[in-house]
């Protein structure tokens, strides 16, 4: 299962976020969201669970806890939505 946590530090690493989710199953992958400009950390990520039920459990036990000074929202990740099928770009005159 996908599980997106938000609200967090921007000193979070990608092993912090693994460590406390460790707690509760295997994690299949942690992805930290960056700026592709700056690098820099979004405050959002996502982590892959092994398990639903594993990831339920970290769901209910971390969701508005405090992790590194922030209150974390963790919840089930919501499927990326279909992307627009209209065509995109230009729009100026046909010539």
């Amino acid at each position: 299962m996908n599980i997106y946590v938000g609200n967090l530090p921007y000193s979070i690493t990608d092993t912090d976020l693994r460590e406390t989710f460790a707690e509760y199953g295997k994690i299949d992958e942690v992805n930290l969201i960056t700026d592709k400009f700056s690098g820099e950390s979004k405050g959002f990520g996502f982590v892959e669970m092994h398990s639903n039920s594993e990831a339920d459990a970290a769901i209910k036990a971390l969701n508005g806890t405090d992790l590194k000074g922030r209150n974390i929202t963790v919840n089930q990740a919501k499927p990326r939505g279909e992307r627009s099928s209209r065509p995109g770009g230009g729009g100026g005159r046909r010539w």
